[in-house]
């Protein structure tokens, strides 16, 4: 019967078979801050084994600058929703300017956190399934937390996490110089101080290389310049295949 049925070609898998979705990779373009957003949801160890705090940061990706960030004692699409609101309020943003990305955890994809994002005019994107690469702005920043020296191995209370996440944030967005952005600060980026701070430091290499043009051997020392685009997943450019 088997090798009638192979011969027929209807020896074949009859069971149902789950078929996963085809999932695009996102490509998405900041020319300038606030048209593009990341924002992601990381554990904090708590007090005690199997206890945590959950840190939520939502990262400006052209500028790297963190426009908001909370801790609290549970993952939550409630207060994911107010959060956004108020951050989003507090950086002024315009209907259909922003594009806000993350990945798929459940406070991400649920639906309170939709309807506000559709209610704000917000565009949402997602990172496809167990693919890192499509949120690395945000998993950057997260591994400059936890890679500090000071960080320590458990908070034993919110306050005592709040507290340094506060002091973290106001040293990666006012002095930490970054090496994305042309060292410079995410805060001068964002608001727009990159061409005077650029500035002011290729005159200070400028008088150096006139008091000691010796020590610069190939040519004067020039500034890296601010960024004008930054992409997550940048299109490859594929070969014409006309050209010989």
């Amino acid at each position: 019967m088997y090798r009638l049925l192979a011969a027929a070609g209807e020896s074949h898998e009859r069971r149902h078979q789950l078929v996963h979705p085809s999932y695009q990779k996102p490509e998405l373009l900041a020319s300038r801050p606030n048209p593009l957003w990341s924002w992601d949801i990381t554990k904090l160890l708590g007090p005690a084994k199997w206890t945590y705090y959950y840190l939520y940061v939502i990262l400006d990706v052209f500028s790297r600058h963190v426009v908001g960030w909370m801790v609290a004692h549970r993952e939550s699409a409630a207060l994911a929703k107010h959060w956004i609101g108020e951050t989003c309020a507090r950086q002024g943003i315009a209907r259909d300017s922003l594009t806000l990305h993350a990945d798929r955890g459940s406070s991400m994809t649920s639906k309170p956190v939709a309807f506000l994002l559709s209610d704000l005019g917000v565009t949402k994107t997602h990172s496809r399934p167990h693919v890192s690469n499509d949120n690395p702005y945000s998993e950057s920043q997260f591994r400059t937390l936890k890679y500090r020296p000071d960080f320590p191995q458990r908070f034993y209370t919110m306050g005592e996490a709040r507290a340094f996440v506060s002091a973290f944030m106001d040293w990666y967005n006012n002095e930490h110089h970054h090496s994305g952005i042309a060292l410079l600060t995410p805060a001068d980026l964002h608001y727009g101080r990159a061409a005077e701070v650029i500035s002011q430091r290729q005159a200070v290499l400028d008088a150096a290389y006139r008091a000691h043009p010796e020590r610069f051997v190939k040519k004067p020392p020039v500034h890296p310049q601010a960024p004008i685009a930054v992409w997550i997943n940048k299109p490859v450019a594929k070969p014409d295949n006309n050209t010989q």
